[in-house]
């Protein structure tokens, strides 16, 4: 029964290596439509990583260090848009931010001329969105671990909290901030469903990698079959790049 577990994981991969047209690889792979939908996805994955770190840090020690009511119900909020199907969660993005109808985006075009709709800043936000979830996970694990009398002998000395802060408590937390940057990184990369609904695909404005395979799926079947193999070896390193965190 293991075995058949590995193969059913191992298959679709064997799949798309047999598929993938060798010999083109390098000429689809340095074409315009992918290098731009790459340079994209770096972008928005990158940015995306850092909103949810900036955002998710404060966010992840309330929930380990706090004790308020309704902290069951925010940790609930949090980790929803993990199970969340994509699209809703496009769906529910264009309900915020969207020009016509979106309670914020309404707002910000009336009163700034600004819509968020069907641009990069789009494909951000539906980015960070899914990805969020998974750096407050990482990074309230690593405070919850975290031995706090390092903290307080810091305090007892003379220490001030930002001191404690810089000099003991994130440096403590580098694995799991690492971790929590990584993970939200690679979930922002392999976005697809938020980001066709609330984004759309734009070539060189909203259309990432995840996006481009699908459009090439219809026209150009060898050529998604190579972005995809790209993906997966982003992926792949991704995950040795956490020093084998998830492997052993």
């Amino acid at each position: 029964m293991a075995a058949l577990g590995v193969a059913f994981i191992a298959l679709p991969f064997a799949g798309l290596v047999i598929r993938t047209p060798w010999s083109r690889v390098v000429q689809i792979l340095t074409s315009d439509t992918a290098l731009t939908a790459l340079r994209l996805s770096l972008v928005v994955a990158t940015i995306a990583a850092a909103v949810s770190f900036l955002l998710g840090f404060p966010l992840a020690w309330t929930l380990a260090r706090g004790s308020f009511r309704g902290k069951t119900l925010v940790r609930a909020f949090v980790v929803l848009p993990l199970v969340m199907p994509p699209v809703v969660a496009g769906v529910g993005l264009l309900a915020a931010f969207g020009r016509r109808s979106g309670i914020v985006g309404v707002w910000l075009y009336e009163w700034f001329g600004i819509q968020i709709t069907f641009t990069t800043t789009a494909a951000v936000l539906a980015a960070t969105f899914v990805s969020f979830p998974l750096a407050v996970l990482a990074l309230e694990a690593g405070l919850r671990g975290l031995d706090e009398r390092l903290e307080d002998a810091a305090s007892t000395l003379g220490a001030t909290r930002w001191y404690v802060l810089r000099r003991v408590t994130l440096p403590l937390l580098g694995p799991q901030i690492a971790a929590a940057l990584v993970l939200s990184w690679a979930r922002a990369l392999g976005e697809f469903g938020a980001t066709i609904t609330f984004a759309g695909n734009l070539r060189g404005r909203t259309q990432t990698l995840p996006l481009a395979v699908f459009e090439q799926l219809q026209t150009d079947p060898d050529a998604a079959f190579a972005v995809s193999m790209l993906l997966i070896a982003i992926a792949f390193t991704v995950i040795l790049g956490l020093r084998g965190r998830f492997l052993r």
